[in-house]
């Protein structure tokens, strides 16, 4: 978690930066987001490949379907947080999703 942290808020300022520069919020060739957001899907753990893929899976099912609150964060939340906000929140919403996968298929 604290990794995750550090690495938020690097992300925080590199895709601000990115963002400026571009003159795009969130250009779809800014990578560091989703590489951070879904960190916290590992919390999960996985064992088998199937898990692993599981992870991915649900991870941009919530990135491109983008439920409440990180359609917020995509639309309202401005710079470089909104960037890495949204990734964040669609990475524990994969973790939960991947937890409860796994729980119920065994």
């Amino acid at each position: 978690l604290v990794v995750t942290a550090v690495l938020f808020l690097l992300g925080v300022y590199l895709c601000g930066e990115a963002s400026r520069r571009l003159g795009v919020h969130d250009h779809g060739g800014i990578v560091f987001d989703e590489i951070v957001g879904v960190l916290p899907v590992f919390v999960v753990l996985p064992e088998t490949w199937w898990e692993l893929l599981l992870i991915f899976v649900w991870f941009r099912v919530f990135d491109v379907i983008k439920p409440w609150p990180i359609s917020w964060f995509d639309r309202r939340v401005a710079g470089g947080f909104g960037i890495m906000a949204d990734d964040l929140l669609a990475g524990g919403y994969a973790a939960l999703a991947t937890w409860a996968s796994i729980s119920l298929l065994g």
